[in-house]
């Protein structure tokens, strides 16, 4: 790893800690620092993940603290913290909305976390975000997964046929092969991540 990259560490041990402290000490920004690495770590140690944004925190309030909140949610869900990832989801989007300079994709994960989750009592919520933020679909994934989420929303609200329209739209997203960008024709494209929620929408379709 180039010395630039310091703080971009896809492991973590007690000489990678010490070596990173050091020039976190020297560094100016080091709120950026802390929360890129810890964003890093997010699932593969989320534990770390956690100690290193508690003290992005601690230095007080930053441009990129949404995302801090999407880093911290991911870690959470990495531990199986599901009460947990959803606070920090929902800090994330009032911070979008306090701070709208910066924007995450906590529009989307948060309500696919909830979809897929079955967690009902947020169901109204996350519709009602799937409906504010739509205009923000940008490449194929994006729309599979606002798509998906709603099918499954409604799915588990019982309204089956309005369900199977948007399972259909979802895959259909799921089948482009191109973004649709010209030079970049295979950036944003689902491919294979989310095998087990194409499925389901497979399912779906045909019930």
């Amino acid at each position: 790893m180039s010395r630039h990259d310091w703080y971009r560490n896809n492991t973590w041990d007690g000489v990678i800690e010490v070596a990173f402290t050091a020039k976190l000490k020297r560094a100016r920004d080091k709120s950026q620092y802390l929360r890129i690495q810890a964003s890093i770590l997010a699932e593969s140690q989320p534990e770390i993940t956690l100690q290193l944004l508690d003290q992005y925190f601690a230095l007080g309030e930053h441009f990129d603290c949404a995302q801090a909140w999407v880093d911290k949610a991911k870690a959470h869900l990495s531990l199986d913290q599901l009460n947990l990832a959803i606070q920090a989801y929902q800090c994330a989007l009032a911070r979008e909305v306090a701070y709208p300079q910066l924007q995450t994709r906590a529009y989307l994960e948060y309500p696919y976390l909830v979809a897929t989750y079955g967690l009902k009592e947020y169901h109204q919520g996350c519709i009602a975000l799937l409906e504010k933020t739509k205009t923000r679909l940008m490449f194929p994934v994006d729309h599979f997964i606002w798509s998906a989420t709603y099918a499954i929303l409604l799915q588990n609200a019982g309204n089956i046929s309005e369900a199977q329209q948007y399972a259909k739209v979802a895959l259909e997203a799921a089948a482009q092969e191109e973004s649709g960008f010209r030079y970049h024709s295979t950036v944003g494209l689902v491919g294979d991540k989310y095998e087990q929620t194409k499925m389901s929408l497979v399912g779906l379709t045909n019930a």
